[in-house]
């Protein structure tokens, strides 16, 4: 085949209608693979290179067709990405190496698991990935990474060398064949202790008067937008960091993508606004993925509520299938959110570090096996 491959400093470069119909054709598709995403991270100011990520989106075109197409960013540093190599850096760093730039196949601050390598068929995915090594080799590149991806994506990287590194999410999955009809059923449906639990919790919060309002795509207005950032800007202000992304990125999110979201907005019995739950979904495959949250009041257990119950009952009600939780987090297991394994592929260029992360790879991924099959013996639902 003759492969052309181009590198983009801009996902705006890449053609829009293209790159959709490639992300229709994945296997495992997701709305933050979508180009206006992308665009609205590098125009928002919130994923370029003077926040760490420099984009290098990988086009591989065949005549005039693109046929295979990735994100990809130079990053120096690691914040932003939930697959933690801050080890390997520093054991760079103590052998007199640099390990930054790197370079990352992975959408910013965003883990949440699916296609990274958009491909019209195999072996313009396998021309994509030889152009990411190629990319990483001709810079002089630590590594690469690909973070998050689907089956496909790690085939094709194995085949190129790369290691395989596993991890664990918590995902909520509607019951099957016969979806739940309400929340009180899937609430029935769990051990009596976990039930009583979040019934316990979900009283806290109604008993000082809290109440929501659901707002989606179109609903959502500028006000409650600017709401919304306030109590995310709290959120990392409780932990003494700046947000990754800027109040501009919503207001791309409103004007390309407003389908894609979901707000809980929680309002104290004065009707006052005190807290916000944003919510991302997929309205094609019936997925829903929880993502930011903030208050400007303490009231017990309200984050429990505005991000898990609020939206498993949403999704219940209107016929979702799925609900990611996010990264990390094994308490969310007794709120009916099960243990999933993530994916991610790594290349290092230097023998003795790849030799050596190899091995610790080998020893974190059967630990983590090990792990998972703990969290198994603990399910929070009533047996068959």
């Amino acid at each position: 085949m003759d492969y052309v491959i181009r590198v983009y400093a801009d996902p705006a470069e890449l053609p829009l209608t293209a790159w959709t119909e490639l992300l229709a054709c994945a296997a495992q598709p997701t709305p933050f693979m979508r180009l206006e995403y992308f665009c609205a991270l590098h125009s928002s100011g919130s994923a370029v290179a003077e926040s760490g990520w420099q984009p290098q989106f990988i086009g591989v075109w065949l005549g005039d067709a693109l046929v295979a197409a990735c994100p990809a960013y130079l990053k120096s540093h690691s914040y932003g990405e939930y697959v933690f190599d801050w080890a390997w850096a520093d054991a760079y760093r103590r052998h007199g190496l640099d390990y930054y730039p790197k370079l990352l196949v992975a959408v910013p601050f965003t883990p949440v698991p699916g296609t990274r390598l958009l491909a019209r068929d195999a072996a313009a995915r396998t021309a994509l990935m030889q152009g990411l090594q190629a990319l990483a080799r001709q810079r002089e590149l630590s590594s690469a990474h690909l973070l998050f991806g689907d089956d496909q994506d790690r085939s094709v990287a194995d085949e190129q060398g790369w290691m395989l590194r596993s991890g664990v999410q918590f995902h909520w999955q509607n019951r099957q064949p016969q979806p739940y009809d309400s929340f009180t059923e899937f609430l029935a449906s769990m051990q009596r202790e976990k039930r009583k639990k979040i019934q316990q919790e979900q009283r806290k919060v109604r008993d000082v008067g809290v109440r929501f309002d659901t707002l989606r795509g179109a609903d959502i207005g500028t006000a409650d937008w600017d709401f919304f950032y306030a109590c995310y800007q709290q959120t990392y202000r409780e932990h003494h960091s700046t947000p990754y992304l800027t109040r501009a990125f919503f207001r791309a999110m409103s004007m390309t993508m407003a389908d894609n979201w979901l707000l809980f907005i929680a309002r104290n019995a004065e009707g006052v606004a005190i807290a916000a739950s944003l919510i991302a979904l997929d309205p094609v495959l019936g997925n829903a993925y929880g993502r930011y949250w903030g208050a400007l009041a303490q009231v017990p257990c309200l984050h429990f509520d505005a991000c898990y119950y609020q939206p498993l009952a949403w999704c219940i009600a209107n016929g979702f299938q799925r609900f990611e939780g996010g990264a990390q987090g094994e308490h969310k297991m007794a709120r009916g959110l099960l243990p999933v394994d993530t994916q991610s592929s790594h290349w290092l260029a230097h023998p003795d570090f790849r030799n050596a992360v190899g091995d610790f790879l080998a020893r974190e991924g059967q630990a983590i096996r090990g792990y998972v099959n703990e969290l198994e013996s603990h399910q929070p639902f009533k047996p068959d």
